[in-house]
C-alpha cells in the first residue's frame, strides 16, 4: 500500500476551558477520497482549520506530510505544504477575474506592473484540464456557485496542491451540477490527489468515498474501508446508536376515520402538475416521495398559494379553500416549510426572536401597527427552550447557527400560528444525524397533538421511518399510495416502483 501524504496524531485543541479536539488522528493517502463525518460539534472543522494553519492546535499534536513533520503555523505555510481547502462559503473576490483570483497574493509583476496577459496564459491550460466554459478572463461574480467552486479546485492545482479538503461543496448545487463536481472529483483522484470530503449526505459519501472516518464529541471513533461501509455502522459511530433509533413514529393508530383536515381533488397547474388528489387527516404524517422534479415541491406550493392552481378544488375542515398567495393559507392556520431556508425561509441577518415572530407580527401589534416587543421576547424564548434550539440568546443572528438550529427556528415559526396543517418540504434537507433525530421527534410531536402533516423527503428511509402512509409522485402527479390501508409494503422498492412506472416488486 502507498506511504500517507497526511498523518494528523493526536491533535487537541483548547478553547478557554472548552476541549473542541481530545487526540485525534487522521490518516490520507494519495489518490484516495476520504470523508470526514460527524455531528455539527463533532470538530470536523476544528481539525481542518488545525490542517489549514488558521488554528494552532495543542502541544503535543503532530502534522506529518510525506512522512516529514511539517511546520504548518499559517494559511501561507499549509499552502505551501501543499495543503488547499474549499470551504462552504467560497473565498473569492468576485470583481476580480479567474486569472487575478487564483494570483491573488502572488501576482505576477513586471518593473511594477501586473502582467495580467502572462497570469491568464498560465491559468487557461489548468481550465481547459478541468473542462471549464469560462475563461480566464470571467469576472468571478458573473459565474454560477458550481463554476465558482471549479475556480477554486483550479486555483488549488494552480498552486501543486496535492491535498484538497472539500467542506460541504453541495450544499448549493443542483442535481446535475453535483453531478459534474462528483465526475471532477474522480478525475483528481484518478491523478493522484488526496481529497478530504466532509459531509452530512450519506449518499454523497456511498457514491465517493474510498474511506471514512468518523470524529464524535472532538473524539476520533474510528475509520471504515469501502467494504464497510452501511448506514448501520457509520450512524452507530455518529451518535452512539443505531439508525433504525433515530425515527420516531409513536403508535398513532389507524387514521383512516379520523377527521379529513385537508382535502384536494384534482388539482393543477397551467405547466406541470395534473390531477393531483389526496387527503391529510388529522393527526397522521403522510410522506410524498418521487424522484427529483416530479413535482412534489410544486404540489406543495399551489397548496400553500405560493403558486398559480388551473383547477381543481380543496377544502380545509369541509370549507372550501382556495388559496391565492402564502398569506391566506397563514390565516387559514396552514404553514409550508421551505426546503431552501436560507434562501427562501429565513432572514440571515435577523435574531432569532425576529424570525421566530415574522408569522405573528400582525395578532401581536398593538392598535394594528406598534409592535409588543415584551410579547414577542416572551414567545421566543419559549419556543427556543420547547424544540431545544441552541443558541446564545434570542438576540443572537440565526445566520451564525447550525443548519439544525436554523431549521428548528424556521419550524418554530409556524408553529406560531397554531397550524392545522403543516407541509414540511424536506425538513431535514443539510442537517446533522442528532438534529434530524429531534426533527423526527418534533414531527411525531406534532401529530400526536392533531396537527395534519405532509412530509416532502428525497430520502427513502426517511419518508418510510416517520410517516404512517406515503404518497409517490411522477411527472406532475401522484402516482400511487404506499402503507396505510393500502395492503401495500412501504418499502423503498415498492416507493421507486410508483416513481419510475415499473411493476411493483412486491406484488407482481
Amino acid at each position: 500500500m502507498a506511504k500517507p501524504i497526511l498523518e494528523m496524531r493526536n491533535v487537541s485543541k483548547t478553547f478557554g476551558s472548552v476541549k473542541a479536539l481530545s487526540n485525534v488522528q487522521l490518516t490520507l493517502y494519495p489518490g484516495e477520497v476520504h470523508a470526514l463525518m460527524g455531528e455539527n460539534g463533532a470538530g470536523k472543522s476544528t481539525l481542518m482549520k488545525a490542517l489549514s494553519g488558521a488554528y494552532q492546535p495543542d502541544p503535543g499534536a503532530e502534522i506529518l506530510i510525506d512522512g516529514l513533520v511539517a511546520d504548518i503555523h499559517d494559511p501561507i505555510s499549509s499552502r505551501q505544504a501543499g495543503v488547499s481547502i474549499i470551504y462552504q462559503e467560497l473565498a473569492l473576490a468576485p470583481n476580480l477575474t479567474v486569472a487575478q483570483n487564483m494570483y491573488l497574493g502572488r501576482e505576477i509583476n513586471r518593473s511594477g506592473i501586473i502582467d495580467r496577459a502572462a497570469m491568464s496564459k498560465s491559468v487557461e491550460p489548468i481550465l481547459h484540464r478541468l473542462g471549464a466554459s469560462f475563461t480566464a478572463e470571467t469576472t468571478v461574480g458573473t459565474l454560477t456557485i458550481a463554476n465558482q467552486q471549479l475556480v477554486e479546485i483550479a486555483r488549488a492545482l494552480h498552486a501543486n496542491s496535492r491535498i484538497l479538503v472539500m467542506d460541504e461543496p453541495t450544499t448549493a448545487l443542483s442535481s446535475r451540477e453535483t453531478d459534474g463536481l462528483f465526475s471532477m472529483i474522480r478525475q483528481l483522484r484518478d491523478d493522484g490527489m488526496a481529497i478530504v470530503y466532509i459531509s452530512h449526505r450519506m449518499n454523497e459519501v456511498y457514491e465517493l468515498a474510498d474511506r471514512v472516518s468518523v470524529l464524535r464529541d472532538g473524539t476520533y471513533v474510528g475509520t471504515l474501508d469501502r467494504e464497510q461501509l452501511s448506514p448501520d455502522a457509520i450512524v452507530r459511530m455518529m451518535v452512539g446508536r443505531e439508525l433504525s433509533s433515530l425515527y420516531t413514529k409513536s403508535d398513532r393508530g389507524d387514521k383512516s376515520s379520523a377527521p379529513v383536515v385537508l382535502d384536494v381533488r384534482n388539482l393543477s397547474d397551467s405547466s406541470f402538475l395534473k390531477d393531483c388528489s389526496l387527503t391529510l387527516r388529522a393527526g397522521e404524517v403522510v410522506g410524498l416521495s418521487g424522484l427529483i422534479g416530479a413535482g412534489r415541491s410544486e404540489l406543495a406550493q399551489a397548496i400553500y398559494g405560493a403558486r398559480p392552481r388551473k383547477s381543481g378544488t380543496m377544502t380545509l375542515e369541509g370549507k372550501p379553500f382556495a388559496p391565492t398567495s402564502p398569506q391566506q393559507s397563514i390565516d387559514a392556520r396552514v404553514a409550508y416549510l421551505t426546503e431552501d431556508r436560507r434562501g427562501n425561509g429565513l432572514f440571515l441577518d435577523m435574531s432569532c426572536q425576529d424570525n421566530i415572530n415574522t408569522s405573528v407580527l400582525r395578532p401581536d401589534a398593538r392598535w394594528g401597527v406598534v409592535l409588543d416587543l415584551d410579547k414577542a421576547r416572551s414567545r421566543a424564548i419559549e419556543a427556543i427552550q420547547s424544540l431545544s434550539v441552541r443558541v446564545p440568546s434570542e438576540s443572537f443572528p440565526v445566520g451564525g447557527l447550525s443548519g439544525g438550529n436554523q431549521q428548528k427556528v424556521l419550524l418554530s415559526r409556524w408553529l406560531q400560528i397554531q397550524p392545522k396543517v403543516l407541509i414540511l418540504d424536506e425538513p431535514t434537507r443539510g442537517v446533522d444525524i442528532g438534529a434530524k433525530s429531534e426533527i423526527y421527534k418534533i414531527i411525531d410531536s406534532l401529530a400526536l397533538s392533531g396537527v395534519a402533516i405532509l412530509v416532502i423527503s428525497s430520502e427513502l428511509s426517511e419518508v418510510i421511518g416517520i410517516s404512517d402512509r406515503i404518497l409517490v409522485m411522477r411527472e406532475g402527479t401522484i402516482a400511487g399510495e404506499v402503507g396505510g390501508n393500502t395492503g401495500i409494503e412501504p418499502t423503498q422498492e415498492n416507493i421507486m416502483a410508483f416513481a419510475t412506472d415499473v411493476a411493483l416488486p412486491s406484488v407482481a
